[in-house]
């Protein structure tokens, strides 16, 4: 038995792609064209089984099970009007016909009322999951210090809007401590991945002041982690609060863009090493680099969400050569320009992954 609401008012407003619409306009206008055409067809034959299209074509532009109900009645109404203008026809035609159109009828109604159900229920478990989201991935200030921030995360489509990318900034006795991070895999599993990796990260940026002990503690969590065997990328960066160099330790992440004075180049680890989780493997370490931060510069940390976008031809998109020519104000508007541009690169098909941006920008003196 069917019980849900004939309107399911939590549910945002059905958009139909323009092509859709204008399938579904064809398909009545085919209906009225059959229709014209069983008047003038002449006595013994009918055209009119036909007309219970209609409100299986009215169930598919609509979350409301009057629709279909209404069409239905008016498609019934024709169809005795057909056959009371066609007297020759079989009384088992007549009561085929309208035993047809209302059977389609009853099902598009409740085809209609099953699928709003459904849309509900993932329409719920999105919401829940972004308010999830929202409490793991808590936005940084724009301002610490020298230092001006922003952030940006970005689904692959309306119906993955969580996923491991991962990120958070502190501000700690030791500087400002910076994670960004992208955990194998997709959905609730990688999540829960993250929100470790999340929650020792805010711990041990707080009490360790090495930043190499705290990538292998990061590693050692994951490590731990029973049976799933995943694994993060990951940058970590510490920035003093004075003019010390700024340390960073690339755990098999893409390397991050430092923009200075209008040329973009690459912040290479002098040693690889390897993701969080698999230093096990590989029984070394993780060094820390460091380089000096100037008033101006500008880093970019991204996730593969990123880098790994595809074009129509199958490139991925440059974006160390294409950031030079982004609009770079803010690093907000930086952001901004470049998942505008990311869109435009990957086009209709958009992003095959998820997509975590932070930028980074030092100004020539800290925050009264």
């Amino acid at each position: 038995m069917i019980e849900e609401e004939d309107e399911p008012g939590d549910l945002p407003p059905l958009h139909l792609p323009r092509r859709t619409r204008g399938l579904l306009y064809g398909a009545f206008l085919l209906l009225a064209g059959a229709v014209v055409a069983d008047l003038v067809s002449g006595p013994g034959t009918t055209l009119s089984p036909l007309l219970a299209v209609a409100p299986v074509l009215a169930g598919a532009t609509t979350r409301k099970a009057r629709v279909p109900l209404l069409v239905g009645a008016a498609a019934l109404l024709a169809v005795g009007t057909l056959e009371s203008a066609n007297e020759q026809l079989p009384t088992a035609v007549r009561v085929s016909v309208l035993v047809t159109v209302l059977a389609a009828t009853l099902a598009s109604a409740a085809n209609v009322l099953l699928v709003a159900a459904r849309e509900r229920e993932l329409f719920q478990v999105r919401t829940v999951a972004e308010a999830a989201q929202r409490a793991l991935l808590r936005p940084p200030p724009e301002r610490i210090g020298r230092l001006r921030l922003a952030v940006r995360y970005v689904a692959a489509a309306a119906e993955a809007r969580i996923g491991g990318d991962l990120y958070a900034v502190l501000d700690t006795r030791f500087g400002v401590r910076i994670l960004l991070g992208d955990v194998q895999g997709h959905g609730l599993p990688s999540v829960e991945t993250a929100a470790d990796v999340l929650g020792v990260f805010r711990e041990g940026a707080r009490t360790e002041p090495d930043l190499g002990r705290l990538a292998e503690r990061l590693d050692a969590a994951l490590a731990a982690r029973p049976g799933d065997g995943r694994f993060a990328t990951a940058l970590l960066l510490s920035v003093p609060p004075g003019r010390e160099p700024v340390m960073v330790v690339n755990c098999g992440h893409p390397h991050p863009l430092l923009r200075r004075a209008g040329v973009v180049g690459e912040l290479e680890p002098e040693e690889a090493a390897p993701p969080l989780g698999l230093l096990g493997l590989t029984g070394g370490r993780y060094p820390v680099g460091r380089f000096e931060a100037r008033p101006g510069d500008l880093l970019l940390l991204y996730t593969d969400g990123v880098s790994e976008a595809r074009n129509a031809d199958g490139v991925f998109y440059p974006l160390a050569q294409r950031l030079p020519s982004l609009h770079a104000g803010q690093p907000a508007d930086l952001l901004d320009g470049v998942l505008a541009d990311v869109d435009d690169w990957v086009g209709p098909a958009g992003l095959a992954d998820d997509a975590a941006l932070l930028a980074i920008r030092w100004e020539q003196r800290a925050e009264r």
